[in-house]
Order: structure tokens, then C-alpha cells, then sequence
């Protein structure tokens, strides 16, 4: 499975067009503006983000598990490998999508940063 299957460059789908935010002759109505770049670039920012954070925890729950010794060695470089790949993958991901290592750690406001 390829980057291009997991998401489709939907820059070829027949998008609305764009418009502005302003109010028509009459002052009532508001169009708002569309833009398909930015739609499919949040989108992804958004994915990647909870994607990372789903890695995380992972990675958090397998040193528990490691620590608590209830992995056998080979589970454990399973486990490694895997992790391993996630990572690379995530970081290929991002690179593809140009998106800063900081712009998949959400702050939260009060709460602080998501990662």
C-alpha cells in the first residue's frame, strides 16, 4: 500500500468554487470561502496528529510490558521493529504532507500541548 492509496490527491475531485466571506447586495447573506489545499492539508495535519498520538501510547504500553518482563525477547524485538516502522512511516507521512514536527502537537489552550 502506497502513500497514494492511504491519500488520494483529491486536488483532481471537482471542488465547489471558490468564494469570499463578504455580504451580497443586500447585506444579508455571507458566502464562505473554500479552499481544497488547505481542506485536504488540515485533514491530513489532523490524522497524522492522532496517528502520532495512537504511536505514543503504544510505544508508552509496550516499555510497561517490557519493564514488567511479561515479553518474551522475541516479542520484544518484534515490538521494536514495528514501533520502528510506525515511526519512519509517521515521519515519511509528514514530509509528504510538509508539515513540521511541531504542527502535530496541538495545544490545548489550559491543558498545554497535546504531545
Amino acid at each position: 500500500m502506497t502513500t497514494n492509496d492511504l491519500f488520494p490527491d483529491y486536488s483532481r475531485v471537482d471542488l465547489p468554487p471558490q468564494t469570499t466571506q463578504q455580504p451580497d447586495v443586500q447585506g444579508n447573506k455571507r458566502k464562505i470561502e473554500i479552499d481544497g489545499e488547505r481542506v485536504r492539508n488540515g485533514l491530513a495535519q489532523l490524522v497524522l496528529t492522532l496517528v502520532k498520538l495512537l504511536h505514543e501510547l503504544l510505544e508508552r504500553q509496550a516499555i510497561k510490558r517490557m519493564d514488567s518482563g511479561s515479553l518474551s525477547d522475541e516479542e520484544i524485538e518484534r515490538l521494536g521493529l514495528t514501533l520502528m516502522r510506525q515511526a519512519e512511516e509517521l515521519e515519511h507521512l509528514r514530509e509528504v504532507f510538509d508539515l513540521k514536527d511541531d504542527d502535530l502537537n496541538f495545544n490545548l489552550g489550559p491543558l498545554g500541548r497535546l504531545l
